[in-house]
């Protein structure tokens, strides 16, 4: 099958979890209320332990391998971390901050950029990265709807199309990935290692906190279990 046409139908399928997480989400209560809470904590503690997987067994691996150079490596991922706290910072200022959505936004951008990347220079991980993408876009999709429909200033038939209008930029930024990254490997390696860096920055920053609730263990429990699903993807993929 033709590069394009893969990362078309990778990154479609990927985008396509946002709006699915968002329709899980307009199930609107679930009685009783204690489990309601806990539900929405756990969703948000599994959507970060699929990112701790991207980060540790993809995006900071595969990113070193590319960069071939131990500082850099380091200054790259730093700089991720600090443009994702730059911009949270900027929002912020003017009122704006929506952790759930900023993060959905921002580590969707680079990661969808890196998986046009991989594929370009034929990373065996770029199905990997595709079903990781996918994976973490339902949680994030489903508590982004909630946080937005908890401001009132949207419905959630606005809500849902916004989150259907993002589908189609996953191919778009992995084609410019698939383009300007085929013949710059390094430059691939740093957009995975910043990517690497903002993502870590908005888990212990938003996600993390937003998951933890007193004297209750399905949430971070539900981390592990994020975790745990993403790793057996990669174990799958590689044979072990």
């Amino acid at each position: 099958m033709d590069d394009v046409i893969k990362i078309i139908l990778y990154t479609l399928g990927a985008g396509a979890c946002i709006p699915l997480g968002g329709m899980l989400a307009k199930i609107e209560r679930i009685r009783p209320g204690w489990l309601e809470n806990e539900f929405r904590h756990s969703i948000i503690a599994f959507g970060g332990g699929i990112l701790v997987a991207a980060v540790a067994l993809v995006l900071v691996p595969e990113g070193i391998e590319y960069v071939d150079h131990a500082v850099l490596s380091v200054i790259f991922l730093l700089s991720g971390g600090l443009c994702f706290f730059a911009l949270e910072r900027f929002l912020g200022t003017r009122r704006r901050e929506k952790p759930q959505f900023t993060a959905m936004l921002l580590d969707y951008v680079p990661e969808s950029l890196a998986l046009g990347g991989a594929f370009a220079i034929g990373a065996q991980s770029a199905p990997l990265l595709a079903l990781f993408i996918g994976l973490q876009n339902i949680p994030e999709g489903f508590n982004a709807y909630r946080e937005l429909r908890s401001t009132q200033q949207f419905n959630g038939r606005q809500i849902l199309v916004f989150m259907l209008l993002l589908v189609p930029l996953g191919p778009v930024i992995a084609i410019l990935g698939w383009v300007y990254f085929s013949h710059n490997v390094l430059l691939l390696g740093a957009t995975m290692l910043f990517a690497s860096g903002g993502i870590l920055y908005l888990i212990f920053q938003d996600i993390a906190p937003q998951s933890r609730m007193q004297r209750h263990w399905a949430p971070p429990l539900g981390a592990v279990l994020g975790f745990s699903v993403a790793m057996l993807g990669n174990n799958i993929l590689l044979g072990v």
